[in-house]
């Protein structure tokens, strides 16, 4: 375990440890219910990270694993006290913790400890990359429109997406970050010119920081990305150590299944092949940075 893992990281690293280990066994998760007298239930939500494991639990089901060497025992131990910790952190204070979800309180720990993340835009910019003059924008909409939001709960929403930001871009140790964006994306006019005319260069100016990697996906291809839909993949040490998250105006949710991140993995390389290269994205990005201050000017 890595000294500062996130309850959130090491739920995930433990019931991929136990899955494994009793697939090792070859065992079934009907044996080992029966084995240790519980509930088929218990046995699926210790391994699909629902709910807490105590140690005495985790023993018994390392002693069936035939798991017996001390070190071993003791990390996953250590792993289990760490996944009941309760989540703390900024974002835990009475003035956000009401307007976040579950899983976005999950993917923030993940955020902070992510090696790579990938992104998929298909129609505006992640709330991360937002400046501050496009995320009020963002939710001033929803403000004006819906009336779904106080100021207050906007002027929070606005301090979580910021703080975002630096939780993954201001570390030492900052991911590797991929953004695809659907050609669209640049010619979407979020709040005014203006803004987007900002926005744009603050883009540009991560890109030149080397804080992001830009890929556009050419409008040829645009039919098949958009209708994905926006989502984001996040590498906890490698692909095969993954989760997705993915996010609409209603909900949103964090999703462990290997199968369905690696299949969004595939598509995310999909894109990555049929996009223009990191050369001529930036070149197109700078050109609508130079047509929206033409425009501006004139």
């Amino acid at each position: 375990m890595v000294s500062g893992d996130s309850p959130a990281v090491a739920r995930r690293r433990l019931r991929i440890a136990l899955r494994s280990r009793r697939e090792a066994a070859e065992l079934t998760q009907g044996d080992v219910a029966a084995a240790l007298e519980w509930s088929l239930s218990k046995v699926q939500r210790i391994e699909s990270g629902e709910v807490s494991v105590s140690s005495t639990d985790l023993r018994a089901l390392l002693t069936k694993f035939g798991v017996d060497d001390p070190a071993a025992v003791a990390e996953l131990i250590q792993e289990a006290r760490t996944a009941r910790r309760r989540t703390s952190g900024w974002w835990d204070g009475p003035r956000y913790r009401s307007l976040l979800t579950p899983a976005l309180m999950q993917l923030m720990q993940f955020e902070g400890q992510a090696t790579t993340i990938r992104f998929f835009a298909s129609t505006i910019l992640p709330g991360i990359l937002q400046t501050p003059a496009h995320a009020e924008a963002v939710l001033g909409f929803w403000h004006a429109e819906l009336n779904m939001i106080t100021e207050d709960e906007r002027a929070a929403r606005l301090e979580v997406r910021l703080r975002r930001h630096e939780n993954i871009f201001e570390r030492p140790d900052r991911p590797t970050y991929l953004l695809a964006i659907d050609e669209s994306v640049l010619y979407r006019e979020v709040g005014s010119r203006e803004i987007a005319l900002a926005q744009f260069q603050h883009l540009l100016k991560l890109i030149a920081e080397g804080k992001v990697i830009l890929r556009v996906v050419p409008f040829s291809l645009g039919a098949f990305a958009v209708t994905l839909g926006s989502f984001t993949l996040l590498d906890l040490g490698s692909a095969q150590d993954a989760v997705l998250y993915r996010e609409s105006w209603q909900n949103d949710e964090i999703i462990h299944a290997p199968e369905e991140v690696s299949r969004h993995h595939r598509i995310f390389d999909v894109i990555l092949a049929r996009s223009y290269g990191a050369e001529r994205s930036g070149r197109l990005l700078e050109a609508r940075i130079a047509a929206l201050r033409a425009e501006s000017d004139s």
